[in-house]
């Protein structure tokens, strides 16, 4: 029997949990990307882009297509989706598993402030001007219009559009992953007295914490959202592995209890 899964993702982990089950025999395997990376590298199993439209949407979608298994692998600050995602599991009777990837712990050197919004992470940096290495995305960095002051040095995948209100910037258009050494010279060349981040967790983008923290240099650092408590795994291989263990039956009951 072939069991259909749907894995919401976005991430590294994502991609390569969704190559792990789709060698089984017995799964058929679709990724779900939110479309907001413009070439978004190539993924290796069938992808469905763009939104769902809430969790009535997604949980539609689950039983049109017969949806079997619900992973949960998007960024650890996709919060809304997490949650639209449980919400439709539950709408349409659909087990759910969720890939979280534990985030970083700060260690000894570290220069770390604690916040909990990119609000608070405007506020954090302070009146001064300072010179900020915003690493955080492109859908986040529009609130540094708020503190012109200071100069920003903007790393995304995709160009920002509209660009920051603020007369100094400078725009970096590069796809991690990121190595130490290059992220040092990087930090070095740039002046850069702070680094704004959100805890992402990985090795992938490691890179610019360690060498912050080899060169003395303020992290201020955006913590996770809460999410919702849904059965779950941080690496790809206990993810798998619990699938694996238990089969997809044991998490799949006759359509009849589903309500479907």
């Amino acid at each position: 029997m072939t069991h259909r899964i749907l894995i919401l993702g976005g991430t590294t982990e994502a991609r390569q949990l969704a190559g792990t089950l789709a060698a089984r025999d017995d799964c058929l395997v679709t990724l779900s990307l939110a479309g907001r990376t413009e070439s978004p590298v190539a993924q290796g199993v069938p992808v469905r882009s763009g939104g769902f439209g809430g969790a009535d949407g997604l949980a539609a979608y689950l039983g049109e297509t017969g949806t079997d298994l619900l992973i949960d692998a998007t960024h650890p600050y996709a919060a809304r989706i997490s949650a639209n995602a449980a919400q439709a599991a539950r709408m349409a009777g659909v087990p759910i598993l969720a890939l979280r990837r534990p985030g970083w712990e700060p260690v000894e050197g570290d220069r770390w402030t604690l916040v909990d919004t990119v609000d608070h992470a405007v506020q954090a940096l302070g009146a001064a001007p300072r010179r900020v290495f915003l690493a955080l995305g492109r859908q986040e960095v529009g609130a540094f219009d708020a503190a012109p002051q200071h100069h920003y040095l903007i790393r995304s995948v995709d160009p920002v559009e509209p660009r920051l209100a603020v007369p100094d910037a400078t725009y970096l258009l590069a796809r991690g992953p990121f190595r130490e050494d290059d992220e040092r010279a990087l930090l070095e060349k740039h002046r850069i007295e702070f680094v704004v981040s959100k805890n992402s967790g990985g090795a992938a983008t490691y890179g610019k914490i360690a060498a912050a923290r080899a060169l003395g240099v303020d992290v201020v650092m955006v913590q996770r959202p809460d999410l919702p408590d849904v059965p779950s795994a941080e690496t790809v291989e206990v993810l798998a592995a619990l699938v694996d263990q238990f089969g997809i039956d044991h998490f799949v009951g006759p359509a009849a209890e589903r309500g479907v």
